[in-house]
């Protein structure tokens, strides 16, 4: 008989309610980072985000706005699973919810928003990503010293024909547009709508945001979607150190200029065992383009090609730059773009949760909270072996962790069963991030603060 196999348990099974137990105790690392940045008070104290007519009733913007994010958080991506976990009554308590919401009552709330509560949320979301980025060790998300910023657009795919400003996108499919741009490893701003143009609040968003990165190193990454002349001249006047952009639209005129250059422009062969690969710098004015713009350009032969194949990156480079070094830092756009892909699959985001445009724009807004919290959550305190993992795996092996609750004279304790290797950091985290509640009763307060 082998050493390690399957076997039946030898363990009794004791089933009980859920009165005193959850699998979400790590939500309260979440609700301790939302404490710190004041996430409660700053929502609390936002008028356009407050629609009762009766605020001595119901739930507050507060309630709903934790209630959807402890959701997000824990890996629920609908209304429904907001309600489920309205019902999970340690859960509440341990984030200080009295009670949770119906999936009702949430939809009707999101329907209640209005575009000022929503940019509401997002300028308090681009006001979480300053706090977090000048808490951040800069060794954790600048790359060289550089603040990276990549612009980018997905189609969220809805059917049916009721979805509020849905739209046939270039595939055919109808579909809501979500146009974000990112601050290193947080997502700092997005606008969900059925945008014609999948570049279209390109300016938008750097004329709201050009301020966060004047006056500091940066680089900007975008995909050939945003290399139409007038989206250039844009970018150009945005205050980027470098920038790079995928131009693979309108090549006739480049692939001429490529062609004619002499071969001492171009760069040396590499040795055999490398791609055989040259590069070169072209100068080229598009049409609706304010001025000539700078181009590196690559050109290689495969077996049997009787003509050069070229490609291109619009830029904007240091001094020292090659082309070659170009090419080498616009590949790490691919790295940005898996990190969007993280936000779709990580918090299940493909399928928004209402017909009305303006309650969808009021979910991702929260969600966009929701993901940065768990970025700002690795980036500011986790350890080193940790800052690689997903979004999923923070979920997974971090925050759903059981916790029980037992009842004494005067008090109840919450006993969170920590990972294997993780009670040192939690004990830590602890001492220095969460409350310490007194002897005696409680202060009472109109919202939770730190």
């Amino acid at each position: 008989m082998p050493a390690f196999t399957k076997q039946k348990s030898k363990l009794h099974l004791l089933l009980t309610n859920s009165d005193h137990a959850t699998a979400h105790g790590g939500q309260v690392l979440v609700d301790a980072l939302c404490r710190r940045f004041g996430l409660w008070k700053r929502i609390h104290q936002e008028p356009a985000l407050e629609h009762r007519v009766r605020t001595g009733a119901g739930f507050s913007p507060v309630a709903n706005t934790a209630q959807l994010l402890f959701t997000l958080t824990s890996g629920g991506a609908s209304l429904a699973d907001a309600e489920r976990l309205g019902l999970d009554r340690v859960l509440l308590d341990l984030v200080g919810l009295a009670k949770g919401a119906d999936q009702t009552t949430l939809g009707e709330w999101l329907r209640a928003q209005t575009p000022e509560s929503v940019r509401a949320l997002h300028r308090i979301n681009a006001e979480l990503v300053d706090w977090a980025s000048q808490q951040a060790k800069p060794g954790r998300w600048l790359h060289g010293g550089q603040v990276e910023l990549f612009f980018d657009d997905t189609q969220i795919e809805v059917l049916g024909h009721k979805f509020e400003g849905a739209r046939i996108n270039y595939e055919g499919n109808r579909a809501l547009g979500w146009q974000t741009l990112w601050y290193g490893p947080w997502l700092l701003d997005g606008i969900l709508d059925g945008a014609g143009d999948v570049s279209e609040h390109l300016p938008v968003l750097l004329d709201e945001h050009q301020h966060r990165w004047e006056g500091r190193p940066n680089y900007f990454y975008a995909d050939s979607a945003s290399s139409a002349g007038k989206y250039l001249n844009r970018i150009a006047a945005a205050g980027l150190s470098c920038w790079s952009i995928s131009y693979n639209k309108w090549t006739d005129k480049l692939d001429q200029l490529a062609a004619e250059l002499p071969a001492s422009q171009w760069s040396p062969l590499p040795p055999s065992d490398q791609p055989q690969e040259q590069y070169a710098w072209i100068r080229h004015q598009p049409g609706e383009c304010q001025q000539a713009q700078q181009f590196a350009a690559v050109r290689w032969k495969t077996d049997g090609d009787l003509f050069w194949r070229y490609a291109y990156r619009a830029c904007r480079s240091a001094e020292q730059a090659t082309p070659q070094g170009v090419f080498e830092r616009h590949r790490l756009k691919g790295g940005k773009e898996q990190a969007f892909s993280e936000v779709l699959s990580g918090l299940d985001l493909h399928h928004p949760p209402c017909k009305e445009l303006i309650a969808n724009q009021a979910f991702y807004a929260i969600a966009m909270l929701a993901y940065n919290i768990l970025v700002s959550l690795k980036v500011l305190d986790l350890p080193d072996d940790a800052q690689s993992w997903r979004i999923q795996s923070l979920i997974r092996y971090l925050l759903t962790v059981p916790v029980s609750v037992s009842t004494h004279a005067r008090y109840q304790v919450a006993r969170i069963c920590i990972p294997a290797g993780w009670l040192r950091w939690w004990r830590l985290f602890v001492d220095q991030w969460l409350p310490k509640r007194k002897a005696g009763r409680p202060a009472v307060e109109e919202v939770d603060s730190a």
